[in-house]
């Protein structure tokens, strides 16, 4: 399970278009200073909007990391039930084998 959020998502969109809509451009350790946020958690948000926006090709967009993790997730509920699958077919296997049946 992923750590809970330190900040609103409401602050981050605020911060990413006050940043976005400024000219020109602030620093960033300056803006996170006035919205009281860490200036890495910043950097890290506009990193993001510039890759979901396609300004940036050094990092997954955030529908590209939604969809990792989904297929993440779906592989290992299939890998669980192949495993489930083979342990039951060695079973039944076992059960069937003239060699081991006992009349």
């Amino acid at each position: 399970m992923a750590a809970p959020k330190k900040y609103p998502d409401e602050l981050s969109e605020r911060a990413v278009r006050l940043y976005r809509e400024s000219d020109p451009k602030p620093v960033i350790r300056r803006l996170a200073e006035q919205l009281g946020v860490h200036h890495e958690a910043l950097r890290n948000w506009i990193r993001q909007d510039q890759a979901d926006h396609s300004e940036r090709h050094d990092r997954p967009t955030s529908s590209e990391t939604e969809e990792l993790r989904r297929l993440r997730k779906e592989n290992a509920e299939l890998r669980r039930a192949n495993e489930i699958l083979k342990a039951a077919s060695a079973f039944f296997a076992q059960e069937m084998d003239p060699a081991r049946r006992k009349w």
